[in-house]
């Protein structure tokens, strides 16, 4: 056999800067995008803060109207002349503005721990309880980095005598969990970490193959061997060790670091505004949610003029400043879509509370808009809404469910605040005991079990029967 070149056209997609920079302006809190574009446009000389008046990315994004089957009940008439009132000085502040008034400003931002993200993943999932309480065991031994650093024989064995459990079992929960977000939470090590982000690429990325030999292989060698070293030991073109190399310097060894504690006197503003107005549910960008900068113009004349070197690094901050307002633009574009998607999907909630949240998931809103799972999570992730019902955070918008005797589903939230409210028109001589409150469920249509309305009673902090008896 004789060696011969031979040309080839092939398609990679390739990771870019520009790729991973809407990844993560698409993660940030509105007060986080606030400090990145602040900083950008601090080092950057052809970023600025924009006039009034000269256009910005995200103007284009007006208000949509969504229609919503209008309830001729009297509470639901009551409840749209209330809100079309607070409406009206919403409607002042819809639109991108770089003046924020004291009443956006809502109270401190509660940080969302990776624990708690990957909890809520673990709520929204198809999990049998029996899958659900190892989910829980081993995102509690995960650490603020991201990684399952405990032995799972031990896990295992904590895990007794309420469920005893064999390794397979444990990692079939495990291997699940690795698909939640961030990519490559729950690996046991740098390299497992990096392999479950490169797997998440498409199969055609430039360097993936090549990549994932070196997580497998000389990763931790790969500083002291360097693209010589790969190449000979996975024997391999030094192009696709170059861009192997270059692929797994762009992956997060820390995936875990994206959650956890912001700084303080952190305040939370709501990202979007959803109102009522004339039976139609409106959607809009609130104010502040997107910073007003602008491309200096006048440096783009500078460049024609100047020397070869400052031309080059005017043009270097050029393209910066344009991949940032297009990641802007990208970033309202994509959590405009997912809120109006919400809103569809939950306009009773909006109308009547959380009794009326019927289950959704992070896969059917996904599914619904074409976008991955792990988009559609980065896109709520620590976004708040304002709405009639006050600000809350999106999350809020989904819930898992149970099928009732009807033949339709009814979302945990739901059910959770079926169970106050009985709580709370008990009689308080004589407490509803939980397997009471599963009947009364039952009654309703809704089929719970004694052990799950506990679950769902302790989850609203309400004690105990036998803790709620008053006497006299």
């Amino acid at each position: 056999m004789k060696q011969r070149l031979s040309p080839a056209l092939q398609q990679h997609l390739v990771l870019t800067p520009q790729l991973r920079q809407a990844i993560r302006l698409l993660q940030l809190s509105t007060v986080e995008l606030e400090a990145e574009v602040a900083e950008a446009v601090a080092s950057n000389p052809l970023l600025d803060w924009a006039e009034d008046g000269e256009a910005t990315p995200g103007e284009a994004h007006e208000a949509r109207e969504i229609e919503a089957p209008v309830d001729t009940t009297v509470h639901a008439a009551e409840a749209e002349d209330h809100w079309d009132r607070e409406a009206e000085p919403w409607q002042e502040r819809i639109g991108p503005s770089s003046d924020r008034g004291d009443d956006e400003i809502e109270h401190p931002a509660a940080a969302e721990s990776l624990r708690d993200h990957l909890l809520f993943q673990l709520h929204l999932g198809h999990f049998s309880q029996r899958d659900a309480s190892i989910g829980v065991a081993l995102i509690d031994a995960i650490d603020d980095d991201g990684y399952l650093r405990e032995d799972l024989e031990e896990l295992a064995r904590s895990l007794r005598p309420e469920i005893d459990a064999g390794l397979d079992e444990l990692l079939q929960v495990l291997h699940r969990i690795q698909q939640f977000d961030p990519v490559g939470v729950g690996a046991r090590d740098l390299g497992e970490c990096l392999r479950l982000q490169l797997r998440a690429l498409p199969v055609d990325t430039a360097g993936r193959d090549v990549a994932m030999l070196v997580t497998a292989g000389p990763l931790q060698r790969l500083p002291k061997i360097g693209i010589d070293g790969v190449c000979h030991e996975l024997r391999c073109e030094r192009g696709e060790a170059e861009a192997a190399v270059h692929l797994l310097r762009s992956l997060d060894p820390r995936p875990g670091s994206q959650h956890g504690e912001l700084p303080a006197g952190t305040y939370l503003t709501p990202d979007c505004v959803i109102w009522r107005q004339q039976g139609l549910w409106r959607v809009a960008l609130a104010a502040g949610a997107m910073p007003r900068v602008a491309i200096q113009h006048g440096y783009e004349q500078m460049i024609r003029h100047a020397s070869n070197s400052d031309a080059d690094y005017l043009r270097g901050r050029l393209q910066e400043a344009r991949w940032l307002l297009k990641g802007l633009e990208s970033r309202a574009d994509t959590l405009l879509r997912v809120v109006r998607c919400l809103v569809r999907e939950q306009a009773a909630f909006l109308e009547f509370g959380e009794q009326a949240l019927h289950p959704l998931t992070l896969r059917s809103i996904a599914a619904e808009l074409g976008l991955h799972e792990s988009t559609v999570s980065r896109a709520i992730a620590r976004k708040y809404v304002r709405t009639p019902r006050g600000t809350i955070p999106l999350r809020d918008f989904f819930a898992s469910g149970i099928e009732t005797e009807g033949g339709g589903s009814a979302s945990s939230t739901a059910i959770q605040d079926m169970i106050r409210k009985l709580v709370a028109a008990e009689d308080p001589r004589k407490p509803l005991s939980d397997a009471r409150l599963a009947d009364t469920l039952k009654a309703d249509g809704v089929p719970v079990a004694r052990r799950t309305v506990a679950k769902y009673r302790e989850a609203l902090h309400i004690p105990a029967s036998h803790e709620r008896v008053r006497i006299g």
